[in-house]
């Protein structure tokens, strides 16, 4: 067999998670949690989307007015009980949103959460895009959200977490400081960039996360609170020794069904109770990133 080298991404070298930097989160904490709350908008009849039963013919109905639910009904049902438990939120928008219900959006920016750049529309991936196509739907994105919510993003998730090869240089270039697109660590790691510029990857789950647990593992909601409190207590205890990030993504479509919801407010309080006493830095991504930023190499 011919020896070959592995192509490798060139972004970040291999570093085990007991060698990691050591340092604090605010509060003298060492686990750092987040919401990423991703309220979408898809095309009518074309694209792609998440589906609760099998896809049809387009105009496909039943996937997009499940879809749709989460923006009409179940985003406000989630921003009612993020409320009650005074829980911020790291919210990813499609811009269409802007469009089609900007009042959802409005909401977010009156709660004070940080919006994050999520593309134009989840019935489209920026993989397949051209260098020049995709620099410009970084800047729209940028724009859009300067312009209608006066907030300038430093944050990214791409729909459908698609990347080219060269999506981490355009963020860079662009103005964003942090990508969620890769889960490759429980810490803040900095990737390269072709210009030098600084560019964070935050942890974004796959595993705490929705649509792959409950829509392609038919995961029982009850089930996913579980998870999720499993998940935090075990991080709270390896946080112990570093500074650690857990995220749980969310969408509303899924989640904001109200049986589903139920058992979500059980995992959410369970996590609250330790930010009021004091054992957990409950926060956004984007103040993740900053104060990485401030306190690693």
């Amino acid at each position: 067999m011919t020896q070959q080298t592995l192509t490798h991404h060139g972004r970040f070298d291999y570093q085990p998670i007991t060698q990691h930097p050591s340092y604090r989160w605010p509060g003298d904490t060492g686990l750092a949690v987040y919401l990423g709350f991703n309220i979408e908008h898809f095309a009518f009849g074309e694209g792609l989307g998440a589906c609760i039963g099998p896809a049809s013919p387009q105009p496909d109905v039943l996937n997009y007015s499940w879809r749709e639910y989460g923006n009409r009904v179940g985003a406000w049902r989630c921003l009612e009980l993020f409320d009650q438990l005074a829980l911020p939120s790291g919210t990813l928008i499609n811009t269409a949103l802007y469009e089609h219900c900007p009042e959802l959006v409005a909401a977010c920016v009156q709660r004070g959460d940080e919006l994050i750049g999520h593309g134009y529309s989840n019935a489209e991936r920026q993989g397949g895009m051209s260098e020049t196509e995709e620099r410009a739907l970084l800047l729209h994105c940028r724009e859009a959200m300067q312009q209608h919510s006066q907030q300038t993003p430093t944050g990214w998730l791409s729909p459908w977490i698609s990347e080219s090869l060269h999506t981490p240089d355009l963020l860079a270039e662009t103005g964003y400081r942090y990508t969620l697109n890769w889960c490759h660590d429980d810490q803040v790691t900095r990737m390269r960039t072709r210009s030098g510029d600084s560019l964070l990857a935050v942890p974004y789950p796959q595993e705490i996360n929705d649509i792959p647990m409950i829509v392609a593992r038919q995961m029982d909601a009850k089930d996913f609170a579980h998870m999720i409190i499993d998940n935090f207590d075990e991080m709270l205890q390896q946080a112990k020794r570093q500074p650690l990030v857990m995220g749980i993504a969310l969408h509303p479509y899924i989640v904001g069904q109200p049986y589903r919801l139920h058992h979500l407010r059980r995992a959410l309080t369970h996590i609250a109770r330790a930010r009021d006493a004091g054992e957990v830095w409950f926060t956004t991504p984007g103040a993740i990133a900053a104060h990485a930023q401030a306190h690693t190499p």
